[in-house]
């Protein structure tokens, strides 16, 4: 899971008053923002999303304010909606992506080229060549391999690439294995001690614009030590590169800031801004930081209906499943469950397993959790559901992929419609030699 559970599970209550965007009405049940998460129910069916815009907006903001004058590239990966990528273009972020297609997506949602940083570990050729036809503003090279390739692109497209080293620091996250990247032997990254190789070769290459240094250690920390074991390598590195006589302007100290999905102590924006210019606040560069959960996660619902109860309630059966929501089958990863209706909210808990009907026994959103009966037809919103949510969703068993509904303060609107079924083998033929 994420982080070590102890202790019990928040109550509905306690849930509800930890999240500035939700609230119960007594008639009107858990609203987002302004808006009855049941009326979107009724209009659109479940499982469906639904995203607060308003939420995401003040996040933004803050974080912003906060952080300045390091600059925000938004995780596109954490959610690509393009309404979503519209809130941060209009709220001056940036954006860091991992594909082309993140990249079209961010140009497409009104994010400018040059406020975009490529990163990830498996660009293609092709990637980067449309990465610098595009002008995009800074690629986060992840090997001394992938700097070659670099160089190519920017020989055929006539475009010079603005690289950063993206350095493997060797430190533990202190997060889910699966979500950890900055330690040896993960995927990511340049060994931190071959990195004054490597940047003196791309200094040498035509086409290669050596900027600086890029680092992201993980994915839900939760701490500031591993933010400062990072960034203390990332100034030791930088300083070295400079007394090597190369210039280091940039410097991209990752994402990762978690939220609390439960009852965690996480970090706030204002305790990593304070880690931050401790270590590198004195070093003269641009920094840039790129978070995406911490943006987006608490401003998304599932809603989800009872499909049945078994065992007389001790298993509760919805029409979500692991398709639509992949965190707690892939990571084990905890998520608030609320009922819809007020009156529901206040009966007496006890234990339940929350389930979906998917043909796996990780198909679990919850087990043993301390929940009010909640009966066939009965409505929940599994919460924190913003951020590798819709994005990680498939149509495994054949399920269409959910609508998504964004509100804003009063008022909502659907910005994704439920997939239709024929749609599903809309793009798939049978050959003709199947045929008859």
């Amino acid at each position: 899971m994420d982080i070590a559970i102890t202790g019990p599970d928040p109550s509905v209550r306690e849930l509800i008053a930890a999240r500035p965007a939700l609230s119960m009405h007594a008639q009107d049940g858990l609203l987002l923002e302004g808006v009855p998460l049941a009326a979107i129910a009724d209009a659109l069916g479940t499982p469906a999303w639904v995203y607060g815009a308003g939420t995401i907006r003040a996040r933004l903001a803050h974080l912003r304010r906060v952080m300045s004058p390091t600059h925000i590239h938004y995780a596109v990966k954490a959610n690509d909606h393009l309404a979503v990528l519209r809130l941060m273009a209009q709220g001056g972020a940036g954006a860091d992506v991992v594909s082309e297609g993140e990249m079209r997506r961010a140009i497409a949602a009104g994010i400018a080229p040059g406020h975009i940083v490529f990163s990830g570990t498996g660009k293609t050729r092709a990637e980067l060549e449309a990465a610098l036809a595009a002008g995009i503003g800074q690629i986060n090279a992840e090997s001394a391999a992938e700097i070659d390739m670099i160089a190519a692109a920017a020989a055929v497209t006539g475009h010079a690439a603005r690289v950063a080293l993206r350095i493997n620091p060797d430190v533990a996250a202190g997060t889910h294995d699966k979500i950890s990247t900055g330690r040896a032997g993960d995927k990511f990254g340049i060994p931190w001690g071959e990195a004054t190789e490597v940047y003196a070769r791309a200094a040498s290459l035509p086409g290669v614009e050596p900027v600086g240094l890029a680092l992201h250690i993980g994915s839900q920390i939760v701490s500031t030590a591993p933010y400062r074991a990072a960034w203390g390598r990332m100034r030791e590195l930088t300083l070295a590169l400079r007394q090597a006589g190369h210039r280091v302007t940039r410097l991209d100290a990752g994402g990762g800031l978690g939220i609390a999905y439960r009852d965690e102590v996480t970090v706030s924006p204002e305790a990593l801004v304070g880690a931050l210019r401790e270590a590198l606040g004195d070093l003269e560069a641009e920094t840039m930081i790129e978070p995406g959960r911490w943006l987006v996660a608490p401003a998304g619902v599932l809603l989800a209906s009872v499909v049945l109860n078994k065992e007389d309630g001790a298993i509760v059966v919805i029409d979500a499943a692991m398709n639509d929501l992949a965190r707690p089958a892939m990571y084990g990863a905890w998520h608030g469950i609320v009922p819809l209706d007020a009156a529901a909210a206040t009966l007496p808990a006890a234990p339940r397993m929350v389930a979906g009907p998917i043909c796996e026994s990780s198909d679990i959103f919850a087990r043993g959790r301390m929940l009010p009966p909640l009966a066939p037809n009965s409505r929940v919103a599994i919460l924190d559901a913003g951020a590798y949510g819709a994005v990680m969703s498939s149509a495994y068993n054949a399920r269409p992929l959910a609508p998504i509904a964004m509100v804003d303060g009063a008022r909502w609107t659907a910005i994704r419609e439920r997939q239709p079924i024929p749609a599903l083998w809309a793009g798939e033929t049978i050959p003709d030699f199947l045929s008859g």
